[in-house]
Formats: C-alpha cells, structure tokens, sequence
C-alpha cells in the first residue's frame, strides 16, 4: 500500500458526510482535515437569512464530526491564502474538493490551485453538487443546451452514478491556531429558519417521500404542504441529488417522475449558467437589454414590501420576508408582476430574491427569473404574461394563501373575495388599491417588447 498522508478535505457546496466522493477520495489519501473557509466575496453580500441558515448547517456539521471524535476547522479571509496555510500546518499533499461552477468559484478556484501548486499540493476536484455535472451533456454540435426538453432528455441518458455511505474509518485531524469561531448570526426579525443539517434533510426527504405521489398535482398550491422545501438542503449540499434521484427510481408514480423533472430544470439552468456566465448578470438573450424599462422607485418599494393591491403578490413577496422562502408558483406570479406589469428590470427582483431566500442558488434564481422576465430559455416566452388576480384564483381557489400572509384580507365577513376585493372592502381592511391596472400594463409590456425588433 501506499504510504498514508494528510490531506485537506474543502468544504463548500457539501455540508454532509455521507455520499460526498470528495471525502472518500481525501480518506483514501490518510488522515483528513475537515476544513470551511469563510470566505468574505460570498458571506458578506449573502442575506442575513442566508448567512444565518449556513452558520446553522456549519454548526450541525460540526457536530456531526465531534461524534467522530473531530470537529470542523473553521478559518476566514481569503482562499487562496488560508487552503495554502492549512495545508502546511498539517503536510498534506492534495487538497479534495467537490468541484464548482459557478462564475465565482471556478475563479477562486483556479487562484487556490495557482497558490497550492507553489507549494507541490493538488487541488483535486471529485463531484459536484449535481447529478450530471454542468458541462457533461452537449447537442449533437457539442454545443450546450439552451432549450429544457432535449437537455432532460439527454440528462436523464448520460445518468449518475448511485449514491455511498459516508466511509467509517477516517483518521480526522483539527487545527488550533488561527481558526475562528463558527459563526451564529441572528435571522431577520420574525424570520424563521427551518432546520437545517444533513439529518434534517435525511428527514424532510423522507418525509416528502410519502407524500411524492400527489406531488404534479399539489406542488401549484400554495395553500398546500405539496412541494418538498429540499431547496434549502441541495443549496449547501446537506443532500445530494444522486441520493434523491435513487429513492425517486424505486417509485412507479406520476409526482415522482415529476419531481424528477424538477431537479433536472436545477441542473439545467446550471450547465446555462455555466456555458454563460456573464448571464448571472447579463441577459441571455441580449436583445431584452434593449427593452424600454421603467425607473426603479415607489412601485418597487411596495412589491419589495407586499403592498401592490394584488393579494397574491403581496401574499408571496410577504411570504418571502417572513420565511426566507417562497412558494415557486408564486415566486413565478410575484417575477411576472414585476417585469411585465411594473416594467421594471428583472435584476432589479433577482437581486431582492438573492438577499431574502434562504435557498438562494445563483443560477437557479437568474435563470427563473430571466425565463419568467422572456430573456432567458424559452422559445416564444414574452406573450406568458400572468394575471395575478386569476392566478390566484386558479392556484388558490379557496384564498387560504392570500388569507394567511394578507392578514386584512383574512376576515371573510370584511371581504368576501380575497383575490378581488372591492374598494369598499380594501377601504374596510386597509388594504391597498392596485398600483397599477392590470390590462394596461399588459398591453405596454407587450407593445415595448415589439419595439426591441428581432
């Protein structure tokens, strides 16, 4: 056998011990580092809800490691610098990592690759946190994909490997010297986190799983506990997709192979965002950017709060403040609203979502909201333009979701209609009027789009 060396195992996207390849490639090297950078490019421009449930999934790491008689190595500042020192104070000659493509982490990656290789130490990337890592699955061409279907398809062809345990005989190692705390901020006032954790996600999976069945049919209800709310776990990689993708191919049901789907449209969007990268903040289709768009100014400001005098927007962007969470339906009508009917830049949302959603994920969120906003994968997109009153008719017949996170409206003695209240009844709740009208600004949004040409 080989002789036994050290290695550094670099957390990042993979809060979890089990199923992670990367951990089993760095034990297969010798005694493991368990080791989390702070890194001030990504923590600082986080949300607070956002920073908040990671400093609880760290936590929960943690203590998954302490029962293994270690604990997880914490340092902050800069990458390139801190993987460097790491690796020295413990002599290891590779560093494992699960790889990463997002913009800024295929950066900061080669800048750690560039300082470890001063030293003779390999930055090895095994995994990433998708089933089918983005770049794998190209057309006929060798081009990537920009449409979904023919991308599923060729996705779901490619396949996955099965998902491991996590390995039981790891000789773990700990640093004690200028390491930081694991860091415990404060969620926004009234701002409950769910739980976060690898056996939190074990167990909302779980969960979910004996529900899956009439998951096509309830995941478009707000008012419903029908979608799985895993979006938080596959963020910080507390669950890998391999190990979800496993336990949906032993079910035989029509939610099952629809919940499929939708972990394919998150690898999608991230092999797009991947091929294009400058569309984290750029336009997909660059000709949207010559679109007429409005100021930013007070209509923002009373979508950003829940009060445009359309329930359910407000319900969802309401939803999203006091949860860090929104339903994806929803989160569909409120990005619609926004575009189409405010007429303002989709950043302008994408930016407020990335602060408030505790599931952020950078090419999910971009994506969804250039697909919504007609800039992004669709063939014939900008004519999908919602009508939030009958939206919210058709997704909550009952008004239970506007009725819960629109407390004027909750009372059915003061307004019979939560999705369409009279004046009267806005006046009695002290709701708000509409900021806009509806058909109006539908036929703006669509005369500007004929404007931009092809």
């Amino acid at each position: 056998m080989p002789p036994s060396t050290p290695a550094v195992l670099w957390f990042r996207r993979d809060l979890r011990l089990a199923d992670n390849p990367a951990l089993v490639e760095a034990a297969a090297d010798g005694p493991v580092l368990p080791l989390f950078v702070l890194d001030p490019a990504l923590w600082e421009p986080a949300g607070a809800s956002r920073r908040a449930y990671l400093g609880a999934s760290l936590r929960a790491l943690d203590a998954s490691l302490r029962e293994r008689g270690t604990r997880l190595t914490v340092v902050r500042g800069d990458p390139a610098r801190l993987v460097a020192l790491a690796t020295r104070a413990v002599g290891a000659t590779r560093v494992h990592v699960a790889a990463d493509f997002n913009p800024y982490g295929s950066r900061r990656d080669a800048a750690v690759e560039r300082a470890l290789a001063e030293d003779g130490v390999a930055l090895v990337r095994t995994g990433s946190p998708y089933a089918v890592a983005p770049g794998r699955v190209t057309n006929t061409s060798g081009d990537p994909y920009r449409v979904f279907t023919p991308f599923q398809r060729a996705w779901a062809e490619h396949g996955w490997r099965g998902p491991i345990e996590a390995p039981d005989d790891v000789a773990w190692l700990a640093l004690e010297e200028d390491t930081t705390e694991i860091p415990d901020p404060a969620p926004p006032d009234g701002l409950t986190l769910p739980e976060a954790g690898e056996a939190a996600a074990r167990r909302r999976w779980a969960e979910f799983l004996d529900r899956v069945g009439d998951y096509a049919e309830d995941r478009d209800r707000p008012a419903t506990e029908g979608t799985s709310r895993m979006s938080a776990h596959l963020k910080w990689g507390e669950i890998h997709p391999r190990t979800m993708l496993a336990d949906l191919a032993r079910l035989r049901t029509g939610g099952a192979a629809t919940y499929r789907k939708e972990l394919a449209w998150r690898e999608f969007y991230a092999d797009v965002l991947h091929a294009r990268p400058e569309t984290a903040r750029e336009y997909l289709r660059p000709e949207f950017a010559r679109m007429q768009y409005d100021e930013p100014g007070a209509q923002l400001d009373a979508w950003r709060r829940g009060r445009t005098g359309f329930p359910v927007v407000d319900a969802g962007m309401r939803q999203l403040l006091a949860t860090g969470w929104m339903h994806n339906r929803v989160r569909m009508i409120t990005a619609s609203f926004l575009v189409k009917d405010l007429h303002l830049e989709w950043r302008h949302g994408a930016r407020h979502f990335l602060h408030w959603l505790v599931d952020g994920d950078l090419a999910s969120n971009q994506h969804g909201w250039q697909w919504t906003a007609g800039c992004g994968t669709d063939a014939a997109p900008y004519f999908r333009v919602f009508n939030p009153t009958a939206q919210g008719r058709r997704f909550d017949p009952q008004g239970e979701y506007v009725r819960r996170w629109v407390p004027e409206l909750a009372d059915p003695d003061v307004v019979v209609d939560p999705h369409d209240p009279s004046p009267g009844e806005r006046r009695a709740a002290g709701y708000p009027d509409p900021i806009v009208d509806h058909a109006a600004a539908r036929r703006e949004a669509l005369d500007r789009w004929e404007r931009i040409g092809p």
